[in-house]
């Protein structure tokens, strides 16, 4: 090796190096990448898609511009990533069941539920109305700007963002450690939040729950209960119940269904049609007979119909059991403060929104108050020069250049070089009387501006109403009802608290059937009563046991191989007095060459402190009772 290159190779130690590397990697994808910025409610891809379509007039009222131009953009000045994470996220801002105002408006097929866009040369964008407000201002020196990545251009660190989006649209993202879900809320609400906050600055999470009810997701549904909700929103971490809308009509003629209008926030339709197809094929769910989806544009409709038998609600409770019908939400509200990733209740969100506001409306009111200063500056020499207007084209014309004009107009009427150059710069009809009663008025106007800016700059108290009225303003002209509704948490509802508890024969043949009847059916006879057909049996079978039992009760089938197995009596199908009834591996988990010898039903396991069995070889064995109400089906008895 040279000696050159030996002497700039430096020796470092591995494991410092790849935990300072990954540390570095951390939080670079931590502040960079997965999480959103408490102020503006945006990740810095979402951001720079924004700015970039803002940038380049891409905005309400101006044509469609090609999804595929806007990335190139976004990718080429201020994003050097994967243009399909560029498109997928733009994608994402303007899809209308993803977000709840979404901030691109889009043209063509921008995916559903369940379906991806097209590609991106076949579909259009441009900024939407309110996305306008999320940018507004931004040209007044209200946020920082730095360098983009090839220090060509200019990008913002934040956006001014008009009305509160990390609460309103809600962020999703995954860090190195770390992850961030927030869900969506109502505008309206959120708005009257801070409002009573801009009055209160000592407002508490508990306080602002007054306005904002919980979440309210874009695709609609119910939230079911609040004791998860308020942890959400109190303590930022929590666990919000969803449950699809639904509704039971008669299809055709003595055919009831069962109508899904609205699901759970991003979850898969497809996903659970194969859901419920599954649990009708493995028999978990029996009371379904057909199943469609007829959604289209104008929403969703699933059909499930049902068995002429079937209980809607059984078959509700069911489909909420065991499918997404019935989804959580997990809140883990993660932001950057500052740069550093917090865990926010509502409270704190709204507090870090009205402090960047202010700050926004202080740069703003600087900014415009700097412009009329300048203005009001430049109005004054050309009054000045109009009330003197005889010896200032005196001036001018005894004078061999501009330079020369400049300096002693400067010099005759205490001039700034600005002011002059104006002067110099005037045209000619400003010498009419109509201008110069124009400038003077100006002049006024300006006064009166630049004596409000000031007033503003000095108190707080008026930053905080102009806060509220431009956010009223918002809340107006895009705040709408709220899509997800909020139900009360009844407990979870058992499929015993649908079915009736009624009286019920069992029976078990030797051959293996097994069946529940109704007892209602066996009416009581008089003297000399000819007895009724309990069940028809083939020539070779006969009944072996019989029980009499209740729709809620538990029955326990003891077989020949020393197992148990455990069921509720309404589980068993109902079945009339003459029927034959079912296999009994068709309805326990049972071996082929398994028979069952003992039925034992029981509501309480209390009620009996041991179970003793007698096996033919004489065995003997003692248990607890109690031992055998398990949730496991089946048990090894002896």
């Amino acid at each position: 090796m040279p000696e050159d290159t030996a002497a700039r190779i430096e020796p470092i130690d591995i494991q410092t190096e790849m935990k300072d590397s990954f540390l570095e990697y951390a939080m670079s994808v931590i502040v960079s990448r997965a999480l959103p910025d408490v102020r503006d409610g945006l990740k810095p891809v979402h951001r720079r898609i924004l700015y970039s379509m803002y940038d380049s007039g891409i905005r309400p009222g101006t044509p469609f511009r090609k999804s595929a131009r806007v990335v190139g953009d976004v990718m080429g000045w201020f994003h050097p990533h994967s243009n399909d994470a560029i498109y997928d996220a733009m994608v994402r801002l303007g899809q209308d069941f993803a977000s709840r105002y979404p901030l691109v408006e889009p043209q063509g097929n921008f995916g559903t539920v369940d379906d991806p866009p097209a590609a991106m040369r076949y579909t259009e964008a441009r900024l939407a109305q309110i996305a306008m407000h999320m940018l507004e201002s931004i040209d007044e020196e209200t946020v920082n700007f730095v360098d983009n990545y090839s220090g060509e251009r200019q990008q913002p660190t934040v956006l001014p963002a008009r009305f509160p989006n990390l609460l309103v649209n809600g962020s999703t993202g995954i860090a190195v450690g770390m992850a961030t879900n927030i869900a969506p809320h109502n505008l309206t609400e959120v708005s009257d939040a801070v409002l009573h906050a801009l009055d209160n600055p000592d407002a508490t999470a508990a306080d602002l729950t007054e306005f904002i009810k919980g979440p309210d997701f874009p695709t609609g549904a119910y939230i079911v209960g609040t004791k998860g909700l308020t942890d959400a929103l109190l303590t930022g971490r929590g666990s919000v119940r969803m449950r699809a809308v639904t509704d039971v009509e008669e299809v055709r003629k003595n055919k009831t269904a069962i109508i899904v209008t609205e699901v759970p926030y991003q979850v898969s339709i497809d996903r659970i049609l194969t859901k419920i197809a599954d649990l009708v094929k493995d028999k978990v769910v029996t009371g379904i007979s057909d199943l469609r989806n007829e959604s289209n544009r104008h929403g969703i409709r699933i059909v499930i119909e049902l068995k002429k038998d079937a209980i809607p609600q059984v078959v509700l409770n069911q489909l909420f059991k065991h499918t997404q019908l019935e989804e959580s939400f997990s809140v883990n509200a993660v932001a950057l403060v500052d740069d550093v990733p917090r865990t926010l209740n509502i409270a704190d969100m709204v507090h870090h929104y009205i402090a960047h506001q202010l700050e926004v409306i202080e740069r703003r009111t600087a900014y415009r108050l700097r412009k009329a200063e300048e203005r009001s500056h430049i109005v004054e020499g050309l009054l000045i020069a109009l009330d003197n207007i005889d010896e200032v084209i005196k001036i001018i014309r005894g004078s061999d250049d501009t330079a020369v004009a400049r300096a002693a107009l400067m010099s005759a009427f205490s001039l700034s070089e600005v002011q002059a150059n104006h002067i110099l710069d005037m045209p000619l009809r400003r010498l009419t009387a109509l201008e110069t009663g124009k400038l003077r008025e100006e002049f006024e106007d300006l006064a009166k501006q630049i004596k409000g800016f000031k007033a503003i700059l000095k108190s707080e108290k008026k930053r905080r109403e102009i806060v509220a009225d431009e956010l009223g303003a918002i809340k107006e002209k895009f705040g709408d009802a709220r899509r997800s509704r909020i139900i009360p948490d009844e407990g979870e509802m058992s499929l015993e608290d649908l079915i009736a508890d009624e009286e019920l024969v069992v029976s078990v043949t030797a051959r293996g059937y097994v069946k529940a009847t109704r007892a209602s059916i066996y009416k009581s006879q008089g003297r000399g009563g000819r007895g009724v057909r309990g069940a028809k049996v083939k020539e070779d079978d006969l009944i072996e046991l019989v029980v009499h039992t209740t729709a809620h009760s538990y029955l326990l089938f003891f077989t020949n191989k020393g197992k148990v197995y455990r069921t509720r009596a309404h589980q068993l199908p109902i079945k009339e007095r003459t029927a034959q009834g079912v296999m009994v591996q068709s309805v326990l988990p049972m071996e082929p060459d398994e028979r069952i010898q003992a039925i034992i039903d029981t509501r309480d396991y209390e009620t009996s402190r041991y179970l003793v069995a007698f096996t033919r070889s004489g065995q003997v064995k003692r248990t607890k009772f109690s031992d055998y109400d398990s949730r496991t089906s089946v048990l090894i008895a002896i």
